[in-house]
């Protein structure tokens, strides 16, 4: 466990440090969200700077690789996938503070492209354990890519799309990732449960000057790039020689933005709406609209993803017995 604590206070420290330094430098350079009085889903009345995102990809990959002394194939092929991401990812902020917006495909592509290298470098939801006779089910290979690239498109795009409030992505993302750190640590796969506890050290660290009133944003840079990483510790962690029971264990850890994005992708399928554009139908907006603050709203949303978290870490128990 020593050097789980070490790689979280490290992951911690550091991004306590570094993110009031990423704040001067915003405002210095204009790297600021400006408020739009005309956006129902724009919460904040004042600007906004952005580049902590740049804290959160660095943060992780310093201390993973001091902590782990370097990098092996399959975090090689992580470290590009999630580079990608946080490429485009700082593109698409960086035409957003100035009043434009990327367009959703060339996004898409990236991401998915993002998906595909983390795939070949051996991250792969490659089948499951029959609990009838408890043999391991091979997936066709197509299946596999399949799954494994809608697992993790998927998982960045709902952690994307939960950051609409101050502390909400943080704190959800936070949660899940100790989840995913205390299954990976159980089922004894280091390599996942180093990057879910760095990642709860990040989280807790940016969380700090992004709780409500938020004094600096990650963006979508910093967005899809949790969300990647958690697909990424869930599928090689706690999706790994899963029974059907157990393949359970992730999708609640990170229920909340989940089934909470399911919903509205099929309310916006419903209104005929498209898929990527934004709207107000997501949990925190809905909840803020029945009078709640913005504050009571996060708040609310963090005892549910507790909830649904602590349902996968009992069934994870379970299915160990």
């Amino acid at each position: 466990m020593m050097e789980y604590g070490v790689a979280f206070l490290l992951a911690l420290i550091c991004m306590l440090f570094i993110t009031p330094r990423l704040r001067e430098i915003a405002f210095k350079t204009n790297y600021v969200e400006q408020p739009k009085q005309d956006c129902e889903r724009k919460i904040h009345k004042e600007p906004k700077p952005y580049l902590a995102a740049v804290g959160i990809y660095g943060v992780f990959w310093l201390v993973y690789l001091l902590v782990s002394k370097g990098m092996d194939r399959q975090s090689l092929f992580i470290f590009i996938g999630t580079t990608l991401i946080f490429v485009i990812g700082m593109l698409d902020d960086w035409i957003k503070i100035r009043g434009k917006d990327l367009s959703a495909l060339p996004k898409m592509i990236v991401q998915v492209l993002a998906c595909v290298v983390v795939y070949f470098g051996g991250v792969q939801f490659e089948g499951f354990t029959n609990p009838l006779n408890s043999t391991y089910v091979v997936l066709p290979i197509a299946l596999q890519f399949i799954l494994t690239i809608v697992w993790l498109f998927g998982v960045t795009t709902v952690i994307n799309f939960t950051d609409g409030m101050d502390g909400l992505a943080g704190g959800v993302s936070c949660i899940s990732a100790v989840t995913l750190f205390i299954v990976a640590f159980g089922m004894g796969d280091r390599h996942s449960a180093m990057m879910a506890i760095i990642l709860v050290g990040v989280c807790l660290g940016y969380l700090r000057y992004n709780k409500f009133p938020a004094k600096i944003l990650m963006g979508d840079a910093g967005a899809t790039f949790i969300g990647f990483i958690l697909g990424v510790i869930a599928l090689d962690g706690a999706f790994k020689q899963a029974t059907v029971l157990s393949i359970l264990v992730p999708v609640l850890a990170l229920g909340l933005p989940i089934f909470d994005n399911i919903y509205v992708v099929l309310r916006r399928i419903k209104e005929r709406k498209p898929i990527y554009v934004g709207d107000s139908y997501q949990a925190h907006f809905r909840l803020v609209a029945q009078g709640l603050t913005q504050k009571q709203a996060v708040y609310v949303l963090y005892l549910v993803s507790v909830c649904l978290n602590l349902s996968a870490i009992i069934i994870f128990m379970i299915n160990k017995m």
